[in-house]
């Protein structure tokens, strides 16, 4: 049998910025839990260029995981969830979860 790799997921957040003294305070509290588990910061720009479609706005974020699980252990920890509400109560948009090759 041959083992096979994790297959990196990808957290894609693409938001309106509503509030932004909300939206800072819940960057301050999100950088002691991007620890929680392996993951990398690969794109996180206020200014993005739509070039097809209708996106709530042009803040993105991508966050690369390991895997889905490590994902959800650090999505569901009790740590993010104090934190989550702010950015969604901050924002006006969506996350898609994305698996990579």
């Amino acid at each position: 049998m041959v083992a096979t790799a994790a297959m990196s997921t990808y957290l894609v957040v693409n938001s309106t910025v509503d509030d932004p003294d909300l939206l800072g305070e819940y960057l301050k509290a999100v950088g002691p839990t991007l620890g929680l588990v392996p993951l990398k910061v690969l794109a996180s720009d206020t200014t993005c260029k739509t070039i097809e479609g209708e996106p709530p706005g042009p803040r993105t974020v991508i966050l690369e995981f390991e895997s889905e699980d490590d994902f959800h252990t650090w999505y569901e920890s009790p740590e993010y969830q104090a934190i989550v509400g702010k950015r969604h109560a901050a924002t006006t948009g969506f996350g898609l979860l994305v698996k990579g090759r």
